[in-house]
């Protein structure tokens, strides 16, 4: 018997045929429940023409296996030792709930059970699978993604992510034709060139998809002989990788599915991130010590540091690379994780009471993944790395990856760092990881990828169970592993090694559509900037960084006084506008125009207009400046920051405007626009618009 499921919930339906035989057919995903379709079931070839089957085989299912007749790519593949290579389900059953559908089946052949986990919450589906070794030999999965859906017939474009080290979350749009378009990120972590994502468009709508995943993964669109589309995620097995023995499963990642990245954030915000006590609290300002200092840790000067940004207005202070082991470079000592005494003969008790009882919290820099050939830790335990038995073990940094799946690797791992942290009041972690896996194998020889990428997640889950008040941020050399899953174990994202702000306006317009702001990381550096050189005003230089989280990647005291007293500033208005900013109310951020981009936040209180110019424009003025919006009444321009803009052309109306002389309907900022002055390039406003006195 066949039977029609649906899950509907937060404007989102999907509607499902379970088959007697074969997989489940999408008979609607859309952002509401539409019943004629379950009328449109013809969705299979035709049955008796040409070269066809004689029976009509759905291709706009749910994790195709390849059976059946179906020759589009598989979504699950595997075998036993080459036989039992097809994979047919049926006696399909459905467990309906509120916002959650579990389907199960069995294929009795293979000896293999399927669950389908399916859940919306926020205006997002949430896809997962376990699959099950039921017979009485080990079962090779070669491939299984995390979910499948389908998109429109028609003409359609793919929006991807790539980049590099310092230049992450770069976006290109891709059309999709005749071939299969594949992307496989091989690198073991989520890597700076493959984020996990992608942005269907077709004539009809937008699919938007994230796999929630750390380590190597596969994004597949695959076109179906009726013209629409199948949008695969999941994970990216190595040869041989996953081999389930008798009775053990393999439970998959999560992979998202929706209509909108700001319902990703929403969803991010409020189902993946685990606060410490359940709420986020304001995010504090950050002086991260690593390109003020490098390797030179020298106390005096790191006290005198932490006064100073004391009196700029600063609230966290992270203590980067360098104060362990003997490391004076990025050559020795990585995994020696014991006070350098050299440097600290006192340990690190008091640098740690002195930033505290300055009112700032402390944190401290780990790479806890990674080892330095030249360290006691190697020396002692080379058989701790990943390795492949008669093959290289290539440096990258001067240093190679620990296998998280030996015990002995991750209890040294939590002791070390447990260690620190119960030394003195540490509230916060840096945890870096500055490298991609080569040969990830661990003593027997077989590839250990993923089951690397879970037990990094159960370290994290320990040391925060251990020290449930600790807030982690995630890095990878910057960008290398932002995703979903690491960030149900971490709070901050370092969005980029790069700090240089012309960088960052693109670095960070990627990364926001599907992070919130107030967990990117962005930090006001020195200049010339560290990584490219350039030189950028101080106002500049903040105002890319005032939306997010806010922090300071320099050496205070080499500030002279005017800088510090307009640091300073910026510091104070981040903190009386960081409540709008932070939160997801209202935020918007513009597709760049002209070299133009725009993002901020517009609630019925305060509407915060972030506006840079990257590039000297070509147009002679720049269009209206226009927001969507549902707000009413009369507002004006209630401050513009800095107050001294160097603008290229401004009118008398425009500098009337800005100086708040004008009360102006707020429905032309939807409709007809602001007409903002055009600014030089490299730099930026802040612009506060209030609802009029009286009003």
């Amino acid at each position: 018997m066949t039977q029609h499921v649906s899950l509907t919930g937060a404007g989102m339906a999907l509607v499902l045929h379970l088959p007697e035989r074969g997989m489940p057919q999408i008979l609607n995903f859309g952002r509401e429940k539409v019943a004629h379709q379950l009328l449109m079931l013809r969705a299979g070839r035709s049955t008796g023409m040409g070269a066809g089957n004689d029976i009509e085989v759905p291709s706009s299912v749910i994790l195709p296996t390849g059976s059946m007749g179906f020759y589009g790519w598989p979504a699950v593949l595997g075998h036993r030792d080459g036989v039992q290579h097809t994979l047919e389900f049926s006696g399909w059953t459905a467990i309906e709930k509120e916002s959650s559908l579990t389907l199960k089946a069995h294929d009795e052949v293979a000896k293999i059970d399927l669950t389908i986990s399916l859940a919306i919450s926020h205006g997002v589906l949430n896809s997962s699978v376990q699959l099950k070794n039921c017979g009485s030999s080990h079962y090779v999965l070669d491939r299984c993604m995390s979910g499948s859906m389908v998109v429109d017939a028609g003409p359609a474009t793919v929006t991807g992510f790539h980049g590099n080290w310092g230049r992450e979350f770069q976006t290109s749009v891709d059309e999709l034709g005749q071939a299969l378009w594949i992307k496989e990120n091989r690198k073991g972590r989520t890597s700076h060139d493959k984020f996990p994502a992608l942005i269907v468009d077709t004539m009809a709508d937008t699919l938007v998809m994230h796999f929630a995943w750390s380590g190597a993964s596969v994004l597949a669109i695959d076109l179906l002989e009726d013209g629409r589309r199948l949008v695969h995620a999941g994970e990216l097995f190595e040869p041989g990788e996953m081999r389930l023995a008798t009775g053990e499963t393999y439970s998959s990642p999560s992979v998202y599915f929706g209509f909108d990245t700001a319902d990703f954030r929403t969803l991010l915000r409020h189902d993946i991130l685990q606060w410490p006590e359940g709420k986020m609290r304001p995010r504090p300002v950050t002086l991260n010590t690593w390109e003020g200092n490098y390797f030179d840790h020298k106390m005096d000067s790191l006290k005198a540091q932490a006064t100073a940004a004391a009196e700029l207005g600063i609230e966290r202070f992270v203590l980067d690379d360098g104060w362990f082991g003997l490391r004076d470079n990025d050559k020795l000592s990585l995994g020696d994780w014991f006070v350098d005494k050299r440097k600290y003969p006192d340990g690190l008790k008091p640098l740690v009471d002195h930033v505290t009882s300055l009112g700032m919290e402390f944190g401290i820099w780990f790479e806890p993944e990674m080892v330095n050939p030249n360290s006691e830790l190697f020396r002692n335990h080379p058989e701790w790395a990943l390795q492949v038995k008669g093959r290289a073990m290539p440096l990258s940094r001067s240093q190679v990856v620990l296998d998280l799946t030996q015990k002995a690797v991750t209890d040294y791992l939590f002791t070390c760092i447990d260690d620190v942290l119960n030394s003195c009041s540490i509230s916060y972690i840096k945890w870096d990881m500055n490298r991609d896996l080569v040969h990830a194998a661990s003593t027997g020889g077989q590839a250990v990828v993923s089951k690397q990428t879970h037990a990094l997640y159960a370290l994290l889950a320990r040391i925060r169970s251990a020290h449930p008040s600790l807030e982690i941020e995630t890095c990878a050399s910057g960008g290398g592993r932002i995703d979903y899953g690491i960030l149900g174990f971490t709070q901050r994202i370092w969005t980029s090694d790069c700090t240089d702000a012309l960088e960052r306006l693109e670095i960070q317009r990627g990364a926001s559509l599907f992070i919130p702001p107030e967990i990117l990381g962005s930090h006001i550096s020195a200049v010339p900037n560290h990584q490219t050189h350039r030189v950028h005003t101080l106002a500049f230089r903040a105002i890319v960084a005032l939306a997010y989280h806010m922090g300071v990647e320099l050496n205070p005291l080499e500030l002279n006084q005017a800088d510090r007293s307009e640091l300073n500033y910026w510091i104070t208005l981040h903190k009386r506008l960081r409540p709008f900013l932070h939160g997801g109310v209202g935020e918007f951020h513009l597709e760049p125009l002209d070299g133009r981009s725009a993002w901020g936040v517009i609630t019925p209180q305060k509407i915060i207009i972030i506006m840079a110019q990257a590039t000297y424009m070509k147009a002679e003025q720049a269009p209206p400046f226009r927001i969507p919006h549902e707000l009413s009444g009369l507002w004006r321009v209630a401050a513009v920051h800095p107050a001294n803009i160097t603008q290229r052309r401004v009118s008398e109306d425009q500098r009337n405007l800005l100086n708040g002389h004008v009360n102006f309907d707020i429905s032309c900022l939807a409709e007809g626009g602001l007409n903002l002055p055009v600014l030089h390039p490299e730099s930026a406003i802040v612009i506060e618009l209030e609802p009029a006195k009286g009003n």
